[in-house]
């Protein structure tokens, strides 16, 4: 049997694969198995944050492997504590808590919340209150943390504890707060799943001088926004906030499953000894990778990712065949004329991997593509778009 077969005949299915198989790639550029080279503008869903097969990246990784490839959190190693004291010195959090998936950080995140109200407030308070066409993961609990009914419908019961309001609404959520003990709002600064929307920004600053009033909880989900995707270290920083937690996954260790809680000084010391863990949390391979990550992510390429931005957004936004184009920094969302579906294949067809979110093509290039390759994948978007 071919790759294909064999993956058809063991894996679950759960995946609607597209009829590729990559077996190699460098940065931006990624080959398939019969030898066909692709401009990637996915990164594996806002991972590989500089490319594949990264020099810098597979340094920090190899070397790490030849140390020590995994101790569990009985001990002390260097790349966890090294990467926790990165996060808190780059966004002023006290405590970061270490994990395998954005998921699992949600998790962390909820936990925090939960466990600091119910302390403060009384075991009653403990509703999340999340943003309806939010997404916050697949696991029983963030699926009813996310707020889209269809994710819900085959899995019930969910964990009870969640609401949601309409994003930009203020009058709901204020009539909720009457109406029930909330212990924290988490919100997703873009929502990436639900169609790349960014908040209103007076919304947000609404939001969050409503919940530091009411000493409810803000929790941002960081997981696809954040590590410089939003042409700033974290999208929360586009908006002027102050969350109480932050979680992200994804891009932050550039290709290996790593997750990280961020706790604020209010929230530093709510977890303790017993209270949360994780066997993989915090692996020294992951941790190393995240560390060569986030020391690239520096003023010069936040800049450089905004400028790319500018251009993706002037580009695509007059071109034929394009209605809008939504998003920030290298997280674009284009509605196009044409079903996206057939979009992403035409692409495809012609060497460049797309995403989709709802009815948008979804681009998310490693925050290091070259202009000019990123200029060549604009240009098959448009030829394919108002073709």
């Amino acid at each position: 049997m071919n790759i294909r077969e064999v993956d058809n005949t063991y894996v679950a299915g759960t995946y609607k694969r597209f009829p590729v198989e990559i077996v190699r790639g460098k940065g931006s550029v990624v080959e398939d198995a019969q030898g066909k080279q692709y401009i990637d503008m996915g990164s594996g869903i806002a991972v590989t944050s500089f490319g594949v097969a990264d020099d810098v990246w597979q340094q920090a990784v190899t070397e790490q492997i030849g140390k020590v490839q995994h101790m569990s959190n009985l001990y002390y190693t260097e790349p966890c504590a090294r990467l926790a004291q990165m996060l808190c010195e780059k966004t002023g959090m006290k405590k970061v808590f270490f994990s395998n998936s954005g998921a699992e950080a949600n998790e962390c995140a909820i936990k925090v919340a939960r466990k600091y109200a119910a302390e403060k407030n009384g075991a009653d308070c403990f509703t999340i209150v999340t943003l309806e066409n939010s997404f916050h993961g697949r696991t029983l609990t963030t699926l009813a943390a996310t707020g889209q009914a269809h994710y819900h419908e085959l899995f019930q019961p969910l964990t009870p504890g969640f609401a949601h309001v309409p994003a930009g609404d203020m009058d709901a959520l204020r009539k909720l707060a009457a109406e029930t003990k909330i212990a924290a709002v988490m919100i997703e600064c873009v929502q990436g799943e639900g169609g790349v929307v960014p908040l209103d920004p007076a919304y947000a600053k609404a939001l969050a001088a409503f919940v530091k009033e009411n000493d409810i909880l803000l929790l941002v989900d960081e997981v696809q926004t954040g590590n410089g995707r939003s042409g700033a270290l974290y999208a929360y920083m586009n908006f002027g906030l102050e969350p109480d937690v932050v979680s992200t996954a994804k891009g932050l260790a550039g290709g290996l499953p790593l997750g990280a809680t961020l706790l604020s000084e209010k929230v530093q010391n709510v977890l303790g000894y017993g209270d949360h863990g994780s066997t993989f949390g915090g692996n020294p391979v992951s941790c190393a990778a995240a560390c060569s990550i986030l020391s690239r992510i520096d003023d010069n390429l936040l800049q450089s990712v905004r400028e790319k931005s500018d251009l993706i957004f002037r580009t695509l936004g007059s071109a034929k065949g394009v209605q809008a184009v939504t998003g920030m920094g290298l997280m674009i969302g284009v509605k196009t004329e044409k079903p996206v579906g057939e979009v992403v294949a035409a692409c495809m067809e012609k060497g460049v991997l797309c995403l989709s979110a709802k009815d948008k093509l979804r681009l998310l290039p490693a925050l290091n593509i070259p202009t000019d390759l990123l200029q060549k994948a604009l240009d098959i978007i448009i030829e394919v778009c108002g073709a």
